[in-house]
C-alpha cells in the first residue's frame, strides 16, 4: 500500500471496502466493460473529445448509463464524489480507458447510482481504497488586473433549461475530421441553452469550451487539469461562454495525447499545425481568460486506491 504519511499530515482511522458494506446488495441489473479501441477515421486515437456520460439518474434515459470512453479515475471521481487531485493511486487509473454501459431501475437515485459504481470497482476491478487527508498546494482564482474576458452567457427561457441536460453522442462519421486553422477540430456543440464544459485533446494541444458555465465550474474544471484544489474567489456572479487554448506540457495528470509514430495507418509522417504552440495553462488563463491563480496550500481529503485490477473480470 502506497505510504503518505509525512509532518502536517492527519491520517483518518476509517477505512473503505467497496462491496464490503451493508449497501453490496445495491449491483446494476448488468454491466459490460470493454477497453476503448480507438476507431479509423475518428482521428486515429489521436484526438479525444469529452462531453461526458449519457443516461443515468435525471436524464432521460434512467435506466442506462453509457460511458463511451473513461478511466477508471473518472469513474472513481463519479462513484466517490470527489475531484480528481482527490484520488491516490497507480498512474494508470488514467491512463487506461475503457468503455462502460450498465442498466439500473429506473428510479435508481444517484445516491444508490454511485453505491452501484463502487460496487461495480470492487467486484469487477478488485479495488479497496482507504481515505487520508493531507496539506497540499492549492490554487485561488482571481480576477486579473483588466478582466474579466469573457462573454457573459445569454439569457435562455424556462422551457430550454428545463430540457435534458444529457451532452450530445461523441461526433461520429466517417473519414478524419475537419481541422481548422489552429490545429484543432471543428466540432458542433450542443445548442438550445443546454451547455456544458466540453474538453478537446490533440498531440498539439487542448482546449476547454465552456458554454453557461459559472465560475465554480471553471475551477473545478481547472482543478482536475491541474491535478490541485481550485478556490473561485472571483466573486463574478453570472454565468459565462468562453474558450481556452493551451499547452500540456508539464500537466502530469494522464491525460496527454503521444503524437503518433511515423506511417501510422499507413497515411505517412503527421505534420503539426503551421502555427504557434499554445501557451502553458497559466499564462493561457492569465491572456485569455483575464483570470489569475495564486498559490497556496491547505488540507486535502483523499481517496487512496490500494489495489485494482487492470484488466476487469469478464462480463
Amino acid at each position: 500500500m502506497r505510504r503518505l504519511i509525512m509532518a502536517g499530515v492527519a491520517v483518518l482511522t476509517c477505512s473503505v471496502t467497496p462491496g464490503q458494506t451493508p449497501e453490496k446488495t445495491l449491483t446494476f441489473d448488468a454491466a459490460t466493460i470493454k477497453p476503448f479501441v480507438p476507431q479509423p477515421g475518428r482521428g486515429g486515437g489521436r484526438l479525444f473529445f469529452f462531453g461526458g456520460s449519457r443516461g443515468g439518474p435525471g436524464s432521460s434515459d434512467p435506466g442506462r448509463i453509457q460511458y463511451p470512453v473513461i478511466t477508471l479515475k473518472n469513474l472513481l471521481m463519479t462513484a466517490y464524489d470527489v475531484k480528481d487531485f482527490q484520488i491516490y493511486g497507480p498512474s494508470w487509473l488514467s491512463e487506461e480507458r475503457f468503455v462502460i454501459e450498465a442498466t439500473m431501475p429506473p428510479e435508481t437515485t444517484t445516491q444508490q447510482f454511485h453505491i452501484m459504481l463502487q460496487n461495480m470497482l470492487a467486484e469487477r476491478f478488485k479495488m479497496t481504497i482507504h481515505r487520508e487527508t493531507k496539506v497540499l498546494p492549492m490554487y485561488t482564482m482571481l480576477v486579473g488586473k483588466d478582466g474579466p474576458k469573457m462573454k457573459e452567457s445569454p439569457e435562455i427561457s424556462a422551457e430550454e433549461a428545463a430540457k435534458d441536460p444529457t451532452p450530445p453522442p461523441i461526433p461520429a462519421g466517417r473519414g478524419p475530421m475537419k481541422m481548422g486553422p489552429d490545429g484543432f477540430p471543428n466540432l458542433p456543440l450542443p445548442s438550445g441553452g443546454r451547455g456544458g464544459l466540453f474538453m478537446i485533446m490533440t498531440p498539439f494541444g487542448a482546449r476547454l469550451v465552456g458554454q453557461l458555465q459559472t465560475m465554480q465550474n471553471l475551477a473545478d474544471r481547472l482543478s482536475s487539469i491541474l491535478s490541485k484544489p481550485v478556490t473561485d474567489a472571483t466573486a463574478l456572479t453570472p454565468k459565462f461562454d468562453f474558450t481556452l487554448t493551451y499547452s500540456m506540457e508539464g500537466l502530469n495528470n494522464g491525460m496527454m495525447m503521444p503524437a503518433p509514430p511515423p506511417g501510422e495507418s499507413g497515411r505517412g509522417p503527421r505534420e503539426m499545425p503551421d502555427v504557434e504552440p499554445p501557451q502553458n495553462i497559466f499564462a493561457a488563463i492569465q491572456s485569455q481568460l483575464c483570470l489569475k491563480l495564486e498559490p497556496k496550500k491547505g488540507p486535502v481529503d483523499l481517496l487512496v486506491v490500494d489495489h485494482a485490477e487492470k484488466t476487469p473480470t469478464e462480463n
